[in-house]
This record gives structure tokens, C-alpha cells and sequence, in this order.
């Protein structure tokens, strides 16, 4: 199957004199860092792959844009579910625990789960009608993830700074992580860069995917605009994931 030019796409910024971007020769020490909350909706919300196999994902579609891509380190960054306001409640925060550790037991070298944490506060927004209503307000919990963001920019830069990887790959299309990635270009040009935009695979009955991100696609050398669901499908864990203790067992609902 032949890539498609509207999910592969290079990064502007160009070399002295008109050259070609040339992957260099040799295996990349790589680093994916993970945007867990913007990855859940805008891949996996609403789907049968949450119990996804994401560092099999990443390593598949690596491959695809540079077969000499190595994997050394996933950094996933997450925060615990609130169960007090999760729809599920306890449930909720039992399914992302045999989640980790589904991960962490599959790839205990590889995967480091990084956790921020989410706030609740009063808000009171303007009620949904239309025309809108300044003056009609209601009462409702505002939660906030905290931390995601200023983890995963900081991880990249400090991992570039201290020659940990020569490849950094971002799996997120927040555009607060603009700004890293400048530094990035800016201060290490010889450090590669690439994207993985978190949105599932723009069709007619899908019509609320996201948009591509351009202003992220701009500072990466490569990108890949979305994720197919046969791809998905491919990389999910097993029912049951043996650990250490007793198996991290799929969640009923998922």
C-alpha cells in the first residue's frame, strides 16, 4: 500500500541550498512522547480500541516514515481519572489501572508512565441556547488536566539537551506544545522531529474528526496526518495481559 501525500508530510524549513531532507544512515535513537488525554479523544473515544497496544502502534507507524527509527523509550503522560465525576466511577479508575499496568508489563524496559492530575472548580458558563445569553448562567464542575503539557515540553527539550535521543516523536496535536518544538528546531537543527497527529482517519460518516494541526506539521520533518482503524485493529493487547501479579484483564466495557 502506497503512502498518500495527505498524511505524510515534511517540515518546511528547509537546507542550504536547495537540498533534499536525507535520513541519515544508521538506526535514530527515538523517543515517542505520548499526549495520553488528547490521544484518548481523538482516537479512541467512542471506539472498541481503547485497550490498545500504543507502543506497538508507535513502533508500526515509525517504521512506516523511517524504517531506521529506534525506539528507545515511550514516555506516556496521563493523569488518574477523577472518579468522582467519571460516569463510571470507581470502575473508571479500576479499567485505566489494568490499563497501565497492561502496559507496563508488556514493556517494562520500554513505557514510563508520567502522571499530571486534574482539578475540579466551581464554573458557570453560559447556558447552551441560541441566540447565547451572557446573562443566563449555570452552575456547573469545571475539570482541568494540569501538568500534561508542561511535562511533555520540558521531557523533550531536557531529552535533546542531554543527548538521549536523536529523534524525538510527538503523538499530540496541542498547539501549547508549539513552542518546544521551536526551541527544539532552533537550538539542536541537527535533532529530527516527527509527529503523529491524534485523529482518526477523515471519512463521511466521520465528520467530526479533528482538524490537522499545521502549525505543529510545520516544525516537524515528517507527519503523519491520521490513524487508520485497521491499524487500530491490529494493535490491541490480548484479553488478559499476564503481570507479575494476577493478569490485567480487558475491561468489560471497552
Amino acid at each position: 500500500m502506497g503512502l498518500s501525500l495527505s498524511w505524510l508530510r515534511c517540515r518546511t524549513k528547509r537546507p542550504p541550498n536547495g537540498g533534499l531532507f536525507i535520513y541519515r544512515a544508521g538506526k535514530m535513537r527515538t523517543i515517542v512522547y505520548i499526549d495520553g488525554f488528547n490521544f484518548y479523544f481523538g482516537v479512541l473515544r467512542g471506539t472498541d480500541y481503547k485497550w490498545l497496544d500504543i507502543v506497538k502502534l508507535v513502533k508500526h507507524i515509525c517504521h512506516i516514515q523511517n524504517p531506521d527509527i529506534d525506539i528507545i523509550a515511550v514516555k506516556f503522560f496521563t493523569a488518574p481519572v477523577m472518579t468522582a465525576l467519571a460516569t463510571r466511577g470507581d470502575k473508571a479508575g479500576r479499567s485505566q489501572d489494568a490499563y497501565h499496568r497492561a502496559l507496563k508489563n508488556s514493556y517494562p524496559n520500554t513505557i514510563e508512565i508520567i502522571n499530571g492530575f486534574y482539578v475540579k472548580e466551581k464554573a458557570t458558563p453560559p447556558r447552551y441556547k441560541k441566540p447565547a445569553d451572557k446573562l443566563d448562567r449555570v452552575e456547573v464542575w469545571k475539570l482541568e488536566e494540569k501538568q500534561t503539557d508542561v511535562n511533555i515540553a520540558l521531557h523533550l527539550y531536557r531529552d535533546a539537551i542531554l543527548k538521549n535521543c536523536e529523534c524525538s516523536v510527538l503523538v499530540s496535536s496541542d498547539s501549547d506544545i508549539e513552542p518546544a518544538l521551536h526551541f527544539l528546531c532552533q537550538d539542536f537543527p541537527a535533532h529530527h522531529i516527527g509527529l503523529i497527529l491524534p485523529r482518526r482517519q477523515p471519512t463521511e460518516e466521520n465528520e467530526k474528526t479533528r482538524p490537522a494541526n499545521a502549525s505543529l506539521s510545520k516544525l516537524a520533518d515528517w507527519t503523519r496526518s491520521f490513524i487508520r482503524d485497521e491499524e487500530l485493529k491490529k494493535c490491541q493487547f490480548p484479553p488478559k495481559v499476564p503481570t507479575q501479579k494476577k493478569p490485567a484483564i480487558k475491561p468489560d466495557y471497552w
